[in-house]
């Protein structure tokens, strides 16, 4: 899940990736723990580390074209997921009440 976790923030951050220590703050971890689970990403070659162009003492990370097709992967099994276990099972009007909620979660 930590794995997932960076991986699905750094494909929310698009080419411009993220500072490594924004994504160990973000996922609630130490610099070394992340920089630990950083080095296994990069060697399964999910996400590669580049010089920072704001602050040149810091590393990004970016999602590499594996790691873009690994999340789009794991996307489609998780909408997949959710439709067998929670869409399909609700009629027309629960998902309408649903939907109705998440709007009005999604405002504030």
């Amino acid at each position: 899940m930590a794995e997932y976790g960076v991986l699905a923030l750094l494909a929310e951050a698009g080419d411009a990736g993220m500072r490594m220590t924004d994504l160990a703050q973000r996922r609630l971890m130490s610099t070394g723990g992340f920089t630990r689970l950083a080095d296994r990403l990069v060697s399964r070659g999910l996400i590669a580390r580049r010089q920072s162009e704001v602050d040149a003492r810091s590393f990004d990370a970016v999602l590499t074209a594996q790691g873009r097709a690994l999340m789009r992967k794991a996307r489609r099994r998780h909408h997949e997921d959710l439709r067998t276990l929670f869409f399909d099972r609700l009629d027309d009007e629960q998902l309408r009440q649903l939907g109705a909620v998440w709007r009005d979660l999604g405002d504030g």
